[in-house]
């Protein structure tokens, strides 16, 4: 069986059984949960709504189209394309389909009396019409105001015809584990659906994005719970009910919502601006690794350490360099890498900000001028050495570690396509048994840096490790380059 996958809730299909296995019993009063359960619902379910959308799909291709993970109209192109395209791409009826209006449901909460709505950014993402359904039925068109990509998140606003009943939003750091919370969204298509369980984590990283940090519950999420909001027993917003891990496609208890701390300060900005402004730092971040850490003197293993500087950012006038390890960041301390780039992303754009580091045992203090983080600016190149080993490099200059090195050369940088401003000792070959080829290293990378110390030569290379053997050093930290100039810093043991 394979692993099970993040899949986002949203849908407008609905297929229910239910079968009654032996007479019902009364559950004790504990696993009821608390009596407060219905006194919040009943208080906070006018402000929840459905959110309703519609997209015209050309379907003349005969190919499914490309839609975002999570998009709404995910399951009817596959039931479409799968089961009602008859032989030669036609239709059911032989006739070639031009195009067809979809419709979907997802959740959404108001925030506002005047009409401002919260949902998922992938709920409404690709639609051409958004309407808000209200408790009652009624039925309010809406307005984009604004997404983010990053979050999930996006903020509707409609113009009500009566007052609306709106929520606010709660603290979701003072959260406990293990305290009961509320789920209220349109799960199946059914309409407007309580469900209650408790806080299982807080902090969770589900790999959905760069700023993961999601409250995770067993409250039942189902489809169409996606953008609805989860409520504590004081009947505050402490979260967006996002996404679930689902083998099958129900509720198996693992349901995830954004934080109503990371959602506040976004839905804030797309209200202000229509679009979010993160702070930038410029810099390329890896995990202190216990390695890393024994290496670099660092006790603990704490903090993100920095791989590389972009040449035009914010980090590198302020004196930031690779090797630094950022431990605190704007007065808040940098447990592990991924705490620095939502730190980050939440310090305002063009703040003087002290930044504490750890450079080669010693802390020391910066002032960074944070810039603003562009949507737009390309992606750093993932290392993407050659595969191949020459078999003309086995004149290697030198042999340590694993590796065959040798001084960086024209015919070199001809040979692995190296860029003219990386500079070090170039890998040529690599002992499959060794910890180097554990650590992936292959020929083609280029060794910059031994132990924040710059080489420029296989010779110097080697002496540097036989002086770290003699210091009785466990460990070496790396830095090495990919041809095009991507930084990473690699451990390796000297034993």
């Amino acid at each position: 069986m394979g692993a099970p996958s993040f899949r986002f809730r949203t849908t407008f299909a609905l297929v229910l059984a239910a079968t009654l296995a032996g007479p019902l019993t009364a559950a004790p009063a504990l696993a009821r949960g608390p009596e407060g359960i219905a006194d919040v619902s009943e208080q906070v379910i006018d402000a929840v709504v459905n959110i309703s959308t519609k997209q015209k799909v050309d379907l003349n291709s005969g190919a499914m189209p490309q839609l975002p993970p999570g998009s709404p109209f995910e399951e009817f192109f596959e039931e479409f394309f799968k089961n009602r395209r008859g032989p030669g791409g036609q239709g059911p009826n032989g006739n070639t389909p031009q195009s067809r209006r979809v419709n979907s449901l997802g959740s959404g909460f108001i925030i506002d009396a005047e009409g401002y709505v919260v949902t998922n950014n992938h709920v409404i993402a690709d639609a051409d019409e958004v309407s808000v359904i209200l408790n009652d039925g009624s039925t309010l068109k809406a307005e984009l105001v604004g997404t983010d990509k990053k979050t999930d998140l996006a903020l509707l606003k409609v113009t009500p015809t009566k007052p609306l009943k709106a929520v606010k939003f709660g603290d979701s750091d003072k959260l406990r584990l293990g305290e009961w919370v509320i789920a209220i969204g349109n799960p199946f298509s059914l309409g407007g659906t309580v469900t209650a369980g408790i806080v299982s984590a807080r902090n969770r990283d589900i790999q959905s994005g760069p700023y993961d940090n999601y409250i995770q519950t067993d409250a039942s999420i189902n489809r169409g719970n996606s953008g609805g909001p989860l409520f504590n027993l004081d009947g505050d917003v402490i979260g967006v009910n996002t996404a679930i891990i689902s083998p099958s496609g129900g509720s198996i208890g693992i349901g995830f919502a954004v934080p109503s701390k990371t959602a506040v300060a976004v839905i804030d900005q797309l209200r202000n601006f229509k679009e979010v402004r993160r702070g930038w730092l410029g810099v390329r971040i890896q995990q202190v690794t216990d390695e890393i850490a024994d290496s670099l003197n660092i006790k603990p293993a704490r903090g993100a350490l920095i791989a590389g500087v972009d040449d035009k950012g914010p980090a590198k006038p302020a004196g930031i360099e690779p090797g630094d390890v950022v431990v605190k960041f704007d007065g808040k301390d940098v447990k592990e890498m991924r705490d620095l780039p939502r730190i980050v992303a939440d310090t305002a754009v063009g703040k003087d900000v002290e930044v504490t580091i750890i450079r080669k045992g010693k802390e020391e203090t910066k002032i960074v001028k944070l810039g603003r983080l562009e949507d737009d600016k390309p992606t750093p190149a993932s290392l993407t050495p050659k595969k191949d080993q020459p078999d003309e490099e086995k004149s290697s200059v030198r042999k340590a570690l694993g590796l065959d090195l040798a001084n960086l050369n024209e015919a070199n940088r001809k040979k692995f396509k190296i860029d003219d401003k990386v500079k070090g000792v170039v890998i040529t070959g690599v002992d499959p048994n060794s910890a180097a080829a554990e650590k992936r290293l292959q020929p083609g990378m280029v060794i910059a840096e031994v132990q924040q110390q710059p080489v420029t030569s296989a010779a110097d290379l080697q002496k540097r490790i036989d002086q770290l053997k003699k210091e009785g050093k466990k460990t070496v930290v790396l830095l090495v380059q990919s041809p095009s100039g991507d930084p990473s810093f690699v451990a390796i043991g000297l034993q």
